[in-house]
């Protein structure tokens, strides 16, 4: 185990590496001027060599990159060289739009939204997707069988902005049930436990319909197979309880699949559910992601993509990790 687990660290430590170059690259072979955008839309020639200096552009590239990188972990000087700074670690840079604020206090802020969406709606579509796919894929045929269908194929049709402005209407607008209509409250402001259940009761249902539509019909599929397997009908034959054959036999073979999409789902909704973040006004990584974009802010977008890309591969460490737990055939891989 100890080996395997090795193994999957040093691919997962130069996998990373590998996305930061690439996502390094990206940025700086792009259309965009970081120097230009930093100095203003009014910028002077001279103005822009000045900001490409304290930028540190007029290095090579394959320097600014290991300089890059040495921020995130150890910090770095930064600025003109009249005017240098520490910045500690982890150091994303500056915002070119926001009066040169720190990178990572404006990710501080908004991960806690983003953490509190992500783990919120990922509680509910992992148990009410799983236990309805159950449900269904034991009772084929039967009601619950094609209610579980018909949910799926309505939550994997529903689009994201609809699904979110239709529970806005009828909980925000009509106010069949109060909740609030504006969300910047921070998830442990005033208000306690209800206060937090108000502002992110409808986000969460939100992005827990989209993902929970695809586990229901997964888990069903991956039911269904399992227990047509000549090893449950042999537990059958053998006089087992059907509660035992189901749970013990059938479910801990049936899950290697739901592992596999959890495990990849959370971690790029970790990295920002940019849509429902969007809806609902949640400062997340989504919405500063957004915001980024729409005013070209380099430093913002390439921290959040360099983020979003750390969870999604430490999440495929956790699945390699819980296959290996489940089934020890994956440790001799």
């Amino acid at each position: 185990m100890l080996r395997f687990l090795i193994r999957r660290i040093i691919a997962m430590i130069g996998l990373l590496i590998a996305t930061s170059i690439v996502t390094f690259a990206l940025f700086n072979f792009g259309p965009a001027d970081p120097a230009a955008d930093s100095c203003g839309k009014a910028c002077s020639p001279e103005r822009i060599v000045e900001a490409r200096v304290a930028l540190g552009m007029n290095k090579p590239l394959v320097t600014q990159y290991l300089e890059y990188m040495r921020g995130i972990v150890m910090g770095r000087h930064m600025g003109a060289p009249s005017a240098r700074y520490w910045c500690s670690w982890p150091c994303f840079g500056t915002s070119f739009r926001l009066s040169n604020t720190p990178v990572w206090s404006l990710m501080k802020t908004a991960i806690p939204y983003t953490v509190s969406l992500a783990i919120g709606a990922a509680i509910i579509w992992l148990i009410v997707g799983v236990l309805l796919g159950i449900a269904a894929g034991l009772h084929r045929g039967k009601l619950i069988d094609r209610i579980a269908v018909g949910f799926s194929s309505i939550g994997v049709s529903m689009p994201v902005p609809v699904l979110g402005m239709l529970l806005m209407l009828v909980f925000c607008v009509t106010k069949v049930i109060q909740f609030p209509s504006s969300r910047t409250n921070a998830p442990w402001g005033p208000g306690g436990p209800l206060g937090f259940l108000d502002n992110f009761i409808l986000p969460w249902t939100t992005l827990a319909i989209l993902f929970m539509a695809s586990y229901v019909r997964i888990t069903r599929t991956s039911i269904l197979e399992t227990m047509g397997e000549d090893y449950i009908r042999t537990a059958r034959a053998k006089g087992l309880r059907p509660r035992l054959v189901t749970f013990k036999h059938g479910l801990r073979a049936a899950i290697t699949p739901i592992v596999t999409m959890f495990g990849m789902d959370l971690g790029a909704v970790l990295g920002g559910a940019v849509l429902t973040e969007t809806i609902f006004g949640l400062p997340g990584l989504g919405q500063l992601s957004v915001n980024a974009v729409n005013n070209e802010d380099l430093p913002i977008i390439m921290s959040v993509v360099l983020f979003a890309a750390f969870f999604i591969i430490v999440a495929n460490i956790v699945v390699d990790i819980v296959y290996a737990l489940i089934d020890p055939r994956v440790r001799l891989q």
